[in-house]
């Protein structure tokens, strides 16, 4: 079994992670708090971009083909190298609905 190290930018954060284990496993286990919901890929709360390294992430249905390139669902993904991921960064996709969304409705509208 394979160990990779996983380091989170801008948080001094780091651990080992096997590649038979997830990312989000391994954190839950060290204490980490990184955010997650669904456990199966569709939410994207745990979303993470990947700045080096890559991960397998067959199950990851919440993203598409090229967003899996870079960015990570961390309950899904399992490292094939070591790993820099920034935690709680979002597909472009996933940003550009939440602009497009514009601000709430007011109680007046």
């Amino acid at each position: 079994m394979t160990d990779h190290t996983v380091e989170f930018v801008g948080t001094g954060e780091s651990i080992t992670v096997s590649e038979k284990e997830t990312i989000l496993s391994r954190c839950i286990e060290e204490g980490i708090a990184q955010e997650y919901s669904c456990r199966v890929g569709m939410c994207l709360a745990c979303s993470a971009e990947i700045l080096d390294g890559e991960v397998t992430q067959p199950a990851a249905r919440g993203l598409s083909d090229t967003e899996s390139e870079g960015y990570a669902l961390t309950c899904m993904a399992r490292p094939l190298s070591d790993l820099k991921l920034d935690r709680g960064k979002y597909p472009p996709s996933i940003e550009g609905d939440a602009i497009a969304g514009g601000e709430p409705a007011s109680a007046d509208d």
